[in-house]
């Protein structure tokens, strides 16, 4: 991966990292009157089981570097799915970020609520309301700062014209 890329790639992540992990905050804590230690703790209970609730700081910054690991995983999908031609087509349409954000941050969502986090706890979510939440969310907050990032460095990676 050249350079310009590699740096595209770790802008997208930690943009699409952090902005999840505000709005995890803010809706977790603001809305769900959770702890920010209960948040990240339940982050961290998904692989290793509900003794994480009980694992005080250490099992929130597990749940928080699984919460980058996850961004990380979905931000190398998404720039390996750039690849593609339908992929650089639907970027390159009228308001092409927002459709493919549109998609891809509820995908996002759906995966790891009905397959990963399953795989995990043997149980499919529960609460439809937040759920569904969620993956609206994901729009916003997960999968168009990852869009925008690489959008606007590819711009300004392409070779300006004679």
């Amino acid at each position: 991966m050249p350079k310009t890329q590699a740096s595209r790639f770790i802008l997208a992540w930690l943009a699409t990292g952090v902005s999840d992990f505000l709005w995890a905050v803010v809706l977790s804590v603001g809305i769900y009157k959770n702890t920010f230690t209960q948040l990240w703790q339940g982050v961290a209970s998904v692989p290793l089981g509900k003794s994480a609730l009980d694992g005080g700081t250490r099992t929130m910054m597990i749940g928080i570097l699984l919460h980058f690991g996850v961004a990380l995983a979905w931000t190398t999908v998404f720039f390996f799915l750039t690849r593609f031609g339908w992929m650089q087509r639907a970027l390159n349409s009228r308001w092409g970020a927002l459709k493919v954000a549109a998609v891809y941050g509820p995908f996002i969502w759906a995966f790891m609520s009905l397959i990963v986090i399953p795989i995990f706890t043997h149980r499919l979510p529960r609460n439809w309301w937040r759920w569904t939440v969620q993956a609206v969310g994901h729009i916003p907050f997960v999968a168009l700062p990852m869009i925008a990032v690489y959008q606007r460095s590819a711009e300004s990676e392409a070779p300006a014209a004679a």
